[in-house]
């Protein structure tokens, strides 16, 4: 087949949904299929890095297009990069050839709404991959009023697109049944989670002592945020769990990557004047297994409003490496349902508990330091090697000819042996 995917950021972009669309990518070549990926010639994280308009990458046809640079530092600027990347998209899909299926992500939002508008006279099928779910993201943050005008038409335009495709891959249970509400059939909604970078991403003892010697972490307990900083994942609690902790010359909170709320991070660190919070940048994936390694506690964060919205996906890379896990946020969701299956160390939180995370960081200080490795079985279940191929079967299935409806997953948040 033919296949498009639609998608603001790819490689060698480092962000979670380019890490993951580049790994489609490869696997549908892989599996005999003509790939083209049209996504932004810009770094998503960092709007001054430039990529190449035009490469082709291990037999990926990558076309890239401009758009502004104005970055993340205030809504109307992220809106204006948005705007013109999916302006030039418009464009560039419309001079590019015919398709067999178009693979719409969510980045930017209602990136798939163009995807849409565009079958039957570019692609043949789409499949919307909803990777989070838009306007219903910016509802959930207050950034968009429910009943206005604009939300009334980006609603329209999301549910447009759920209707118009062919199939729908949902991350998790939740946000399947978030669609089904907008009236979508299940049948349609297949559920596979994004998976754990495991070909890149396994503990690294050596890795990890050379990362805490480069920062200065030896002999530390190191709690970690490594990832999108978003208001979707509210990384207060933890920052006032912090700053509590802040006479505990043997704990480091380490702060690892990037986003609009990177920024107040370093800001709440300086004006505290603590200094046991840490920032440091992006890290690249043939490094990402020392900086995760040398954690002894990771944190998983995600907004009480967000269940069946968004699909923090760190949490795989954590079960890879066996890493002990904080987790705040709602009692149910996709996270507390892993935690609960899968047998990792966790310490489960509300959002503004700061009591509950500063007491559970001393009481995993106690526990964890100096504690020996050990790989976690139920990981496997993650993996790239059983999700990615179930991932390529379900695009590859046409639910429009005899062979039936594309996969179903029926865990909640597991793929089937």
């Amino acid at each position: 087949m033919n296949i498009l995917i639609l998608n603001q950021a790819f490689y060698p972009d480092v962000v979670s949904t380019a890490q993951h669309a580049t790994d489609l990518a490869v696997a549908l070549v892989q599996s005999g299929h003509k790939v083209t990926v049209l996504c932004s010639s810009r770094g998503y994280d960092d709007a001054s890095t430039r990529f190449p308009y035009r490469e082709t990458w291990k037999g990926i046809n990558i076309v890239r297009v401009p758009s502004t640079g104005f970055g993340k530092a205030a809504k109307w600027r992220r809106a204006a990069d948005f705007a013109t990347f999916m302006a030039t998209s418009v464009f560039r899909l419309s001079i590019l050839p015919k398709f067999d299926v178009v693979v719409a992500m969510t980045s930017p939002p209602l990136i798939s709404f163009i995807a849409a508008i565009s079958v039957p006279y570019k692609a043949r099928r789409l499949v919307f991959w909803a990777m989070d779910l838009n306007p219903d993201e910016a509802i959930a943050a207050r950034w968009l009023a429910e009943k206005s005008l604009l939300t009334q038409l980006l609603s329209k335009a999301l549910l447009y697109s759920l209707q118009r495709a062919d199939q729908i891959i949902a991350l998790d249970a939740f946000m399947k049944q978030r669609i089904q509400q907008k009236g979508i059939s299940p049948e349609k909604v297949s559920v596979v989670p994004p998976w754990s970078h495991d070909d890149h991403i396994r503990f690294d003892q050596a890795g990890s002592q050379h990362f805490r010697a480069l920062h200065k972490l030896e002999r530390k307990f190191v709690v970690m945020y490594s990832g999108n900083h978003s208001p979707c994942h509210p990384l207060d609690t933890l920052l006032e769990a912090a700053a509590r902790l802040a006479n505990r010359d043997d704990t480091v909170f380490c702060f690892v990557g990037g986003g609009s709320e990177f920024p107040k991070v370093q800001a709440f660190a300086r004006e505290r004047q603590l200094t046991n919070i840490m920032t440091l940048p992006y890290q690249p994936l043939e490094g990402l297994s020392a900086s995760l390694s040398a954690a002894d506690l990771q944190v998983v964060i995600m907004g009480e409003p967000y269940v069946g919205i968004i699909h923090p996906c760190k949490i795989y890379n954590i079960l890879a490496l066996n890493r002990a896990i904080l987790y705040v946020g709602p009692e149910k969701s996709h996270v507390s349902d892993i935690i609960s299956d899968a047998g990792v160390r966790a310490y489960c939180c509300r959002t503004n508990d700061v009591d509950a995370v500063a007491g559970s960081i001393l009481h995993a200080r106690a526990q964890l330091a100096n504690s020996p490795w050990r790989p976690l079985e139920s990981a496997s279940r993650f993996s790239k090697a059983r999700l990615l191929p179930q991932l390529v079967s379900t695009i590859e299935c046409d639910p429009k000819a005899a062979n039936g409806p594309a996969i179903q997953i029926s865990s909640t948040t597991q793929a089937q042996p």
